[in-house]
């Protein structure tokens, strides 16, 4: 009967120190970490193996719910398969234990949705906030390489014809993608 823990981080420079520390704590036998992984992927590498290793009796123990995934139906799919399977489930932020009856279980759904729900209002403000500053005339992303002053160098040495697309972005220091992202944007 192993203890089988399982973190995530959702970019690679995240850490899992808070994570490992929980899951010491919980004198977890095998630990499984996915890095720079999102949860809303069904499949993760650590995931997938740590749920393969685990056998009946065995407990299984995420940090937090939402360290299983983002979606209320993926989680509990997951979760239903270690029942099915005879694996205890914990979550220790939440302080969920399936082995300890109904309620946990109850719990356990009432949670997944309000992950859910969390994850759905943050992508909402998201996109209200850059809606709101597209209409403002702001625009998010990396600023371009091309401003005015070299867009019209770029048309004068294209109109002339004296000069080749290779020797046009290397006078204007740019590549010769980003050239053809501007000509095509012509």
């Amino acid at each position: 009967m192993a203890i089988i823990g399982y973190t995530r981080v959702s970019t690679k420079d995240q850490d899992t120190a808070l994570q490992d520390a929980a899951m010491a704590e919980a004198k977890v036998d095998r630990l499984y970490t996915d890095h720079g992984v999102s949860g809303t992927l069904a499949s993760r590498p650590e995931l997938d193996r740590a749920l393969d290793r685990l056998d009946r009796g065995d407990t299984f123990v995420v940090w937090k719910l939402d360290r299983l995934g983002r979606n209320t139906k993926n989680v509990l799919e997951v979760i239903e398969d270690l029942i099915d399977r005879g694996v205890t489930f914990k979550s220790l932020t939440e302080q969920i234990d399936l082995g300890a009856g109904p309620m946990g279980k109850a719990m356990l759904t009432i949670l997944a949705a309000f992950a859910e729900l969390e994850r759905a209002t943050m992508i909402e403000r998201t996109r209200a906030g850059l809606d709101a500053a597209k209409s403002q005339g702001r625009v998010g992303g990396r600023p371009s390489k091309v401003d005015a002053k070299k867009l019209t160098t770029i048309k004068k040495l294209l109109a002339s014809g004296e000069h080749s697309r290779a020797e046009i972005a290397s006078m204007t220091g740019i590549s010769q993608a980003t050239l053809y992202r501007v000509i095509s944007s012509l």
